[in-house]
């Protein structure tokens, strides 16, 4: 099937109380092995590239080549623009196939951040694709400590009705208690926080920084509102930590490099695909 906005998938998410996951591909090993997930637990699935994947030479190849495995795939898959940095960048997500985008504007002042996903939404449903934009920060898990932990950057729930009326956006990500890497101490998530935002709202919300919160808080967030919820450096890891046992083993090739790559993406992304309630929704 061709490639499909995620919006109907995270609509249905946020009504039956589960969570589709995105997870960031940076090259065909890693897509493969997300797309077959998806396939083997019949879900859908949104595979995103990061900013800095954008900036690099094949990045509109590595786009193509997703649409056209999503065009083989009997699941929806939506490609996604994952933190897009600028409006100029998210222009050219939409321009190469993108069905769905992110604009971050979490480290601007409120107006500017305003201002610029409204430009974002303008363009992007003029094309047919959705947007995500984030209110309030999500920081670095290397951070957490100084930042996370201490609740700063956390999303205002007084100003949610305001971004989202005047900026038209179709999903919110919020900040309340995780961090995008590994973290530097525990995640503490702020469920009262997030009932509150899901009160003013009734757009899909979406938790960044998956990696290392435990499977409670991931229920817990999905019962409390989130219907999107972005994994990738666990992912990485999961992957790097085969390889390294690949070229330990006796015959080592670059095949068995990436086939311990994929296969690796293929389990982790089906594991999450089950614990987010994702699984079967195809």
């Amino acid at each position: 099937m061709p490639l499909v906005s995620i919006a109907d998938e995270l609509k249905r998410a946020q009504r039956e109380r589960h969570a589709v996951p995105l997870f960031d591909a940076c090259d065909t090993q890693s897509a493969e092995g997300m797309l077959s997930a998806a396939e083997d637990k019949r879900a859908p699935v949104m595979i995103g590239m990061y900013a800095g994947v954008m900036d690099q030479p094949n990045a509109r190849a590595l786009a193509a080549y997703v649409r056209v495995r999503a065009e083989e795939a009997t699941v929806p898959v939506s490609l996604m623009l994952d933190h897009g940095s600028s409006v100029a960048q998210c222009l050219k997500a939409i321009s190469v196939g993108f069905t769905d985008v992110m604009y971050d504007g979490s480290r601007l002042p409120l107006e500017e951040n305003l201002a610029n996903t409204r430009a974002v939404v303008e363009a992007a449903h003029a094309s047919g694709v959705c947007v995500e934009a984030e209110l309030g920060h999500v920081g670095r898990g290397s951070e957490y400590q100084s930042f996370g932990g201490l609740r700063k950057g956390f999303t205002d729930p007084d100003a949610v009705e305001r971004f989202v009326a005047e900026t038209g956006v179709d999903f919110l990500a919020v900040a309340i208690g995780t961090a995008h890497g590994v973290y530097q101490g525990e995640p503490r998530l702020d469920l009262e926080l997030l009932r509150a935002i899901r009160a003013r709202v009734e757009l899909p919300l979406a938790l960044h920084g998956g990696t290392g919160c435990s499977a409670e808080q991931f229920r817990d967030a999905i019962a409390a509102g989130i219907a999107k919820i972005n994994v990738a450096t666990e992912l990485f890891q999961t992957a790097a930590h085969r390889m390294s046992a690949t070229a330990k083993a006796e015959g080592a090739s670059y095949f068995a490099f990436t086939r311990a790559a994929t296969e690796a993406f293929r389990e982790r992304c089906g594991y999450y695909l089950e614990l987010l309630g994702a699984s079967g929704k195809a």
